[in-house]
């Protein structure tokens, strides 16, 4: 019963982070980077290959890769698709995903702080942060399934 549950919210997050990707983050206004009013992590992926494509390509890697990559991962564990020993790998890619949401909190605090406009946070951020902590819980409950034996 434990691994129905924890599937099916792992298969949700497979509809979720998607649409925390293209969920409003943050309100900003009058920001160097940022000419738009609502900033998603596409959209900010975009704004930001056209000033910083190294920059651009670690968030994507961050905030989409990872995540995707992790429950994918541990949609086939669930499924016995995959080894279990692979859980531990996956684990650490969803860590990135939290670095991620820190990352984008520091960014809201220092536009705050230098007073270049106003930034708001919007429900896409908390979206995004409650994908990354269900999927940060769907692991350690994954793993104490497998530790249990229930999943080989």
């Amino acid at each position: 019963m434990a691994l129905k549950i924890l599937t099916l919210l792992n298969l949700a997050l497979l509809v979720l982070f998607p649409l925390s990707w293209t969920a409003p983050l943050m309100r900003a206004g009058l920001l160097p980077f940022f000419s738009l009013d609502e900033i998603s992590i596409l959209s900010g992926i975009a704004t930001l290959w056209q000033e910083d494509i190294l920059l651009s390509i670690l968030v994507a890697l961050f905030a989409i890769a990872a995540p995707i990559i992790k429950t994918l991962g541990l949609t086939l564990i669930h499924f016995r698709q995959a080894p279990s020993a692979l859980l531990n790998a996956f684990t650490v890619m969803g860590k990135f995903a939290m670095a991620d949401v820190f990352l984008i909190a520091l960014y809201i605090l220092l536009a705050r702080g230098v007073g270049l406009g106003r930034v708001e946070t919007a429900w896409g951020l908390w979206l995004f942060t409650a994908c990354t902590l269900a999927s940060l819980g769907i692991s350690v409950a994954t793993a104490a399934l497998v530790k249990r034996g229930a999943l080989g």
